[in-house]
């Protein structure tokens, strides 16, 4: 079973061996930490899925493996690291794998211990537990440093709690922040951090990470990227999930238009709002709403995505929005069609039935 801070599916970010497609941000670190500019507070922000926990966990690696770049006697300091990169067999590198670093502390969402269920945000009580894990730091002398996943997460008294380890920031101890959506963080978080921003892959990176998560090749991973937007979290699950065949399924129910197919349409819908089959509902709707877009773009700029996601696809956006007024009906079908599923779904109306009034409407913008 996964964790909060890990794909389902995907190894764990401490166990993601390479980063891919954050060079900027890898060396903007390297450069803080070797001009003895290395701040107590970090802030990985950019949208999700894109790599900001594996550099969470190479930074902290990184920092508990590589001792001070001191003055060393005669022959000076020696050249400052290039990379993050620990060796996998480095005792530090081991114990972390191990989930065995004395020095490590990750915060997560946890349990409620009165319902054995798992929480929606990172409660006080999670924050306040470093007081006695930082204590350690004076016994020994060692480098300390924490992972909050996300810090979006934290409801307001857990967010004031760390405020105030930042305020007062222990002795060689280094606070590594990830967020989502850093707008959700109390200011005064966000003005004492300093921040590293990464941002979405491109599709050579994407193909290597992919790779490396063993998921995709060639011209599946030009296609998970292209729906993913660069993130390798979502394209990830979109593998997971079987997300390419949702998705060319749903354009094959669509590429006859104006003419609908209301029998494969059903069937489409039965099929995602059958009982237990919540997460390929979310995924239905995710695709269908980026279909939307897709086909808004198309029309806005005259021309389809530069790579197809499905077999037929850019055939069927050029002639389903082929102006830049049918672009902007299609980006209002994709605002009212969201906001009528999200009500249904709040007021517990069919899944089905949800999911074949979206289709049903899509056609009728594609009549109109």
């Amino acid at each position: 079973m996964s964790t909060p801070d890990q794909i389902e599916g995907a190894p764990h970010p401490r166990d993601t061996p390479r980063l891919f497609g954050q060079d900027a941000a890898e060396e903007a670190f390297l450069e803080a930490f070797a001009t003895g500019r290395l701040h107590h507070g970090w802030l990985l922000t950019g949208p999700r899925g894109i790599g900001k926990a594996t550099l969470a966990w190479s930074i902290a690696r990184f920092l508990l493996a590589t001792p001070p770049l001191d003055d060393d006697g005669l022959f000076g300091a020696p050249p400052p690291p290039a990379t993050l990169a620990i060796d996998p067999e480095h005792p530090v590198a081991r114990r972390i794998a191990a989930g065995a670093e004395p020095g490590l502390r990750a915060v997560t969402r946890t349990a409620n211990p009165n319902t054995d269920r798992m929480r929606d945000e990172i409660v006080v009580d999670d924050i306040r537990s470093l007081a006695g894990f930082f204590q350690l730091s004076a016994a020994d002398g060692g480098r300390r440093v924490v992972i909050v996943d996300a810090a979006d997460e934290m409801n307001t008294s857990a967010a004031n709690a760390l405020l105030k380890m930042l305020e007062e920031p222990p002795a060689r101890a280094t606070l590594l922040l990830i967020s989502h959506q850093p707008s959700r963080l109390l200011p005064t978080i966000r003005s004492r951090c300093r921040s590293l921003r990464l941002s979405t892959l491109s599709p050579a990176d994407m193909d290597r990470a992919l790779a490396q998560a063993g998921a995709g090749a060639g011209a599946q991973s030009a296609a998970l990227s292209e729906l993913s937007g660069g993130s390798v979290g979502a394209a990830l699950r979109l593998n997971l999930m079987d997300g390419l065949s949702l998705y060319a399924e749903i354009t094959t129910v669509l590429r006859g238009l104006p003419q609908f197919d209301r029998a494969r349409a059903v069937k489409l819908a039965e099929a995602a709002g059958a009982r237990g089959a919540a997460a390929k509902l979310d995924l239905t709707f995710l695709l269908l709403d980026l279909l939307m877009s897709r086909l808004a773009r198309t029309g806005a700029t005259g021309a389809p995505p530069a790579v197809e996601a499905a077999p037929g696809e850019a055939e069927m956006l050029l002639r389903l929005a082929p102006t830049p007024q049918a672009g902007r009906a299609w980006a209002q079908t994709a605002q009212e069609t969201g906001a009528r599923a999200a009500h249904g779904r709040a007021v517990n109306l069919d899944p089905a039935a949800l999911v074949l009034d979206t289709l049903i409407r899509i056609s009728q913008t594609a009549t109109s």
